[in-house]
């Protein structure tokens, strides 16, 4: 099998590496932060993803996949090098491309022959360009095909998203250097998409993301309107969904979207469109909606409570979505700080992400568990959909706060229910 160098040990290097070395290769993962590779080497993944810490150690012990913070260990004798850094919003929501650019450099500086260079991070149009300039101008002796293969990886399932992908997407200005990278998924039956060029490659990431956020704020939009209409949106996004031509996917009725991906993507689709003299006002209202969204869980706070200062608000869940600890443009920072300064006294609890929000929220109090946020309380706020808020013993819940109030930001609960055991209850576009 092949021997790859992933290039970043977050999110998408680290599932990328481990998942290519389960699939027979040789992968070895490089990152400049010492402390991450020495966690690394020692079984420890930095990151909570379900399923992820077995496929490291698995192959760590197969020896097919290893950790260095060296690309002069790294890159020698790779067929692949794999960029997967980070591309975090820069100065007018574009993407800062400097990690791309420092890792190309640090590639093109330890190869010692011809090698496919593989943009997984999430870049715009036009950076595999810059990419192969960085490659041909530090290193002209050998030849290096630059190849973008954008990563479709949904936190708390990118084991299962990278093994049974939709689609692989893989684009060149080079055909058999698309088709060498097509060989690495070969193994994994999938529909294998090349496009004809570069660039065609890098928009199909960007305009799915852009898409997905879109159908997440509609479906938002939508619940203010039914709600002032008296019509139930979790009901009718369900009726949305069974069309064929819609589908159910993406219009889950909440507190918006976060994450590490679709707010940094749209701002950055927003501002090459900018760059390039079109004003994309439907990516400008996707923003709009999805940051007044957040916001409606403090009006509904203050429509059951009549104020918030000194008021106890429990938060129920943090990470920006269940099954990851990530807290990325999470709502419940946004919640958390607005009440914060409304002078309640908040608390927070989540299964995975408490350890990141005390840095992010200290002044927050954290509890074990959900009943212990519940003691005493007087509302809590679903922020994020954990499975283990859908089974808690409501009656517990309710007999431990101070008002029953819950202001249910992901509608997991059943409003007819929630009413019936003598809870105030409000839901998003379904009061």
């Amino acid at each position: 099998m092949s021997r790859v160098a992933v290039i970043g040990a977050g999110y998408v290097g680290l599932t990328t590496g481990a998942c290519l070395a389960d699939l027979g290769n040789n992968v070895i993962v490089v990152d400049i932060n010492r402390e991450k590779v020495s966690q690394l080497q020692r079984g420890r993944v930095p990151f909570y993803e379900p399923g992820l810490n077995e496929l490291v150690e698995r192959n760590v012990k197969a020896r097919r996949l290893t950790f260095t913070t060296s690309y002069d260990e790294a890159v020698p004798g790779a067929e692949y090098a794999i960029i997967a850094v980070s591309t975090p919003e820069g100065e007018g929501g574009e993407a800062d491309l400097s990690f791309v650019e420092s890792a190309a450099s640090s590639i093109a500086d330890a190869m010692d022959g011809p090698l496919v260079v593989v943009n997984k991070s999430t870049v715009p149009p036009l950076t595999g360009d810059m990419v192969s300039r960085v490659l041909g101008s530090r290193n002209s002796k050998h030849r290096a095909d630059v190849v973008s293969n954008p990563e479709f990886l949904r936190e708390g399932s990118a084991i299962q998203d990278f093994m049974h992908p939709d689609r692989v997407v893989i684009g060149s200005h080079d055909r058999a250097a698309a088709e060498k990278v097509a060989l690495l998924y070969e193994p994994l039956d999938a529909h294998i998409l090349i496009t004809p060029n570069i660039y065609t490659a890098e928009m199909v990431k960007y305009a799915s993301n852009a898409f997905l956020a879109a159908r997440i704020s509609f479906i938002n939009e939508i619940a203010r309107i039914s709600e002032r209409v008296g019509a139930d949106a979790k009901l009718v996004a369900e009726g949305m969904g069974l069309d064929k031509r819609i589908g159910p996917s993406y219009l889950d009725v909440g507190l918006g979207y976060g994450g590490s991906c679709f707010p940094k993507d749209v701002k950055a689709l927003a501002a090459l469109a900018e760059r390039f003299d079109y004003h994309p006002e439907l990516l400008h209202a996707v923003m709009d909606i999805n940051r007044d969204q957040r916001m409606l869980v403090i009006d509904k706070l203050r429509d059951c409570l009549e104020e918030l200062n000194d008021r106890v608000i429990g938060l129920l869940g943090l990470a920006f979505k269940p099954n990851t600890d990530d807290l990325r443009e999470a709502p419940s920072l946004d919640i958390a700080r607005v009440l914060l300064a409304a002078g309640a006294q908040v608390r927070g609890y989540d299964p995975a992400a408490m350890e990141g929000a005390r840095v992010k929220l200290p002044d927050v109090e954290y509890s074990r568990d959900a009943y212990g946020l519940a003691d005493g309380a007087d509302a809590l706020v679903v922020v994020t959909e954990w499975n283990e808020f859908r089974q808690l013993d409501l009656g517990r819940v309710k007999a431990s706060m101070r008002r029953p109030v819950i202001v249910d930001g992901r509608n997991i609960y059943d409003p007819e229910h929630m009413r019936g055991l003598g809870f105030t209850y409000r839901g998003i576009g379904r009061d």
